[in-house]
């Protein structure tokens, strides 16, 4: 295609935006250039958000934004900017809010009409082309929209300021609003209880999202009570998902989410963000019970990670997959039709895997009726019997089964990857992986981990802009674009910098997260009214709705920016007694304190913040090498609390004070452990250190004494 005939997006870094450089509409993208053209012309902005993943993004890129009768009328009487919601989530936050007060309901595409200084007054997610299904199509919209701007624009200007108002009131969180309380976390936890589905796992019904952070809490809450309504919440519905279709049952990973109630028909993107936090919830809940299943689904995550969002060459974690490979592909590449299966499979193969998966000749595919998702109907011990042969051999025969329709789906066309690398959802990948590593014990995993980070801190960190929200582009083709990290940016890179410490020792991580908290106290924190902004203070170029202050507290989807900050601040506080810092996390969870009951299960973070202030730091620290420091530090990593820190030392990193962090560097080296050169164990709460064990079992005992533990797996 001739260069002419491409729009500015051609100039644009993000996979999403180029994805429409050749749709005859003349998108913009967002900047002072596009306003100030919307202003000089007196048009109203139309403003479309979206991501590579999402499947009805392209699908209104297809039926509207290609189509030349659309494009005309956007060309005409609007200035259209596109947004990539992945690239800017501070943009996105603030026009979901304002979709959400105006029609009770957000969601991509994000469809959005401003004023020229970029208020919203109007908008949706997916409009049809023509009026259909009961709505209205979107020629019908965009010249209802022009029309009502040239004839009404004072009531047009009136509701944008309602709008913006909202906007701003929603998400401020001026002052504190309550003290700090355990009921709250309580609360938070039974909220969760309240919206169970106890006959299919999981929260509320169709559509079905995993909520890793009210998990975590609950797994929490179970080890540190013993109540079985927790166990139940969060095992039941960990198991029904991974054997649901929303499991990727050849692959590993899971897809977003469900849209039955039953975890059957996934919508079919697979976002890395989703696949950390879920990671954590599987080694967690291994931990709590002991159950081999949720051990086995956190090590196919990570072969899933491994094999399809790694970049091997340079260290990171890629974004997302998509749904689909092309326009006509419905799920196509993940799911079979039974002709497809019998096509690959021996008879015997087939017998067991279209029991086990409920592969028919009517699958679950409503727009091919013969397409099966793949999920698990029957256990491996029912077919068996219902074969009448024995387990181990109905078990052999799937897991030929498995790694044939594997091998065939890979010669389908493939659904593409972003391979764009974010600061944040990297960062939330290395900590899910370095948990995983330790609990579990890959080293692989560790070492992919580590990689991750050091390629944030070498190419993240810039002088003057700070961290970076984006370390590469996915396009080789797009240049490189210096976007500014958010809140979340630097909260999960902290937090990420503390678990690498942790898993390797290295007072280098400690000192970058101790670097990047303090830049984050600095940049973000709003030291007159408490708590976080999610950009930074005082930033240039407040265009829009950006001017709108805006506090994260609310776990959507990824945890909220805010009580992440507060945990990587209690956690640097245990480590090196800075006071400023606990004072700092304490009063963050205090600005949403008030909140707390309203937003219930959505405040899972700010339960979990709540945890770690609640019950300070656990820290165990191994001293020594050898079978019995090994077996010290197996039984300080089996338990699971989430406040909980387990460090490795040996003789000479724990007998040098400037190789440790100051709360450590007093007690560590004056260790039995230490001056004997025997292998020893402490534990260390609230700057107090207990005598060193060097047994394990009686280690064991102590860290279930320390979290009040009467759940034992």
């Amino acid at each position: 295609m001739p260069e002419e005939t491409l729009n500015s997006l051609s100039r644009a870094s993000s996979s999403y935006l180029r994805s429409a450089m050749r749709q005859p509409i003349r998108w913009n993208e967002w900047g002072e250039e596009a306003f100030a053209a919307a202003q000089r012309d007196n048009k109203p902005i139309l403003l479309d958000i979206g991501a590579v993943w999402c499947h009805w993004c392209h699908v209104m890129d297809r039926e509207s934004y290609d189509n030349s009768e659309i494009a005309a009328l956007i060309n005409e009487q609007f200035v259209p900017i596109k947004v990539d919601r992945d690239e800017r989530p501070d943009i996105d936050s603030r026009y979901q809010a304002a979709i959400a007060a105006m029609t009770g309901q957000g969601g991509w595409p994000l469809t959005a009409f401003l004023t020229p200084d970029g208020k919203p007054f109007f908008g949706g997610t997916y409009f049809p082309p023509d009026d259909r299904w009961g709505r209205p199509g979107f020629k019908t919209v965009l010249a209802a929209i022009a029309g009502a701007y040239r004839e009404k624009h004072g009531e047009v200007v009136e509701q944008a300021d309602l709008v913006m108002g909202a906007i701003s009131h929603q998400e401020s969180f001026a002052g504190r609003s309550a003290d700090f309380s355990p009921r709250l976390v309580e609360h938070i936890a039974q909220s969760a209880l309240a919206q169970y589905d106890a006959r299919h796992g999981g929260f509320g019904s169709a559509p079905k999202f995993p909520h890793p952070g009210i998990l975590d809490l609950l797994i929490d809450q179970y080890v540190r009570t013993g109540r079985e309504d927790y166990r139940t919440t969060f095992a039941t519905t960990l198991e029904r998902m991974a054997r649901g279709g929303v499991y990727d049952q050849l692959a590993g990973g899971f897809h977003r989410y469900s849209v039955d109630e039953k975890w059957v028909v996934p919508h079919f993107e697979k976002m890395s963000y989703d696949n950390s936090e879920l990671l954590k919830n599987y080694v967690h809940a291994w931990q709590a019970t002991g159950n081999d299943l949720f051990a086995r689904v956190a090590r196919d995550i990570i072969r899933w990670m491994d094999e399809w969002l790694t970049d091997r060459e340079h260290g990171g974690f890629y974004a997302s997959q998509d749904a689909d490979y092309s326009m006509d592909d419905d799920g196509d590449y993940f799911t079979w039709t039974l002709d497809e299966a019998r096509a690959v499979l021996s008879d015997e193969e087939l017998q067991v895997a279209a029991a086990c998966f409920d592969i028919g000749e009517i699958g679950e595919m409503q727009h091919d009726p013969k397409r099966n998702v793949l999920f698990v109907a029957a256990s491996v011990e029912e077919v068996a019997v219902r074969l009448g042969i024995s387990a181990g051999r109905a078990q052999a025969l799937l897991d030929a089964a498995r790694e044939k329709l594997y091998a065939a789906r890979r010669m389908r066309p493939t659904p593409g990857v972003d391979k764009t690398v974010y600061t944040g959802w990297n960062a939330m990948c290395v900590s899910a992986y370095l948990d995983a590593a330790r609990v579990l014990g890959l080293q692989d995993a560790r070492r992919t981990a580590l990689r991750a980070l050091d390629r944030i801190l070498s190419a993240g960190l810039d002088p003057d802009l700070g961290l970076r929200h984006v370390i590469a582009y996915s396009d080789p083709a797009a240049g490189m674009r210096a976007v500014a990290a958010t809140l979340e940016d630097y909260a999960f890179t902290a937090v990420a910098c503390l678990d690498a410490y942790e898993s390797t020792a290295d007072l280098t991580y400690f000192s970058f997260a101790r670097r990047i908290a303090d830049a984050m106290l600095a940049r973000f924190a709003d030291d007159t009214s408490g708590g976080f902004f999610d950009t930074e203070r005082g930033a240039a170029g407040a265009l829009g709705a950006l001017a709108a202050p805006r506090k994260p507290f609310q776990d959507s989807p990824t945890p909220a920016g805010n009580p992440m900050a507060a945990i990587a601040l209690l956690r640097l506080h245990a480590y090196t007694g800075h006071e400023p810092y606990r004072a700092k996390a304490r009063e963050t969870l205090e600005v949403f304190a008030g909140a707390v009951e309203h937003f219930g299960m959505f405040a899972a973070t700010w339960g979990i913040a709540g945890t770690h202030l609640l019950h300070g730091s656990t820290q165990v620290v191994v001293v020594g090498s050898g079978a019995r420091a090994d077996a010290l530090y197996a039984a300080a990593v089996a338990p699971f609390a989430l406040n909980k820190s387990v460090l490795r030392l040996t003789e000479n990193e724990a007998s040098a004070p400037q190789d440790l962090p100051p709360s450590l560097a007093g007690t560590v080296p004056n260790l039995p452990a230490v001056r004997e050169g025997q292998p020893g164990a402490v534990i260390c709460t609230g700057f107090q250190c207990r005598p060193p064990v060097s047994d394990p079992e009686e280690l064991a005992r102590l860290l279930r004494a320390e979290r009040g533990d009467p759940a034992s797996p």
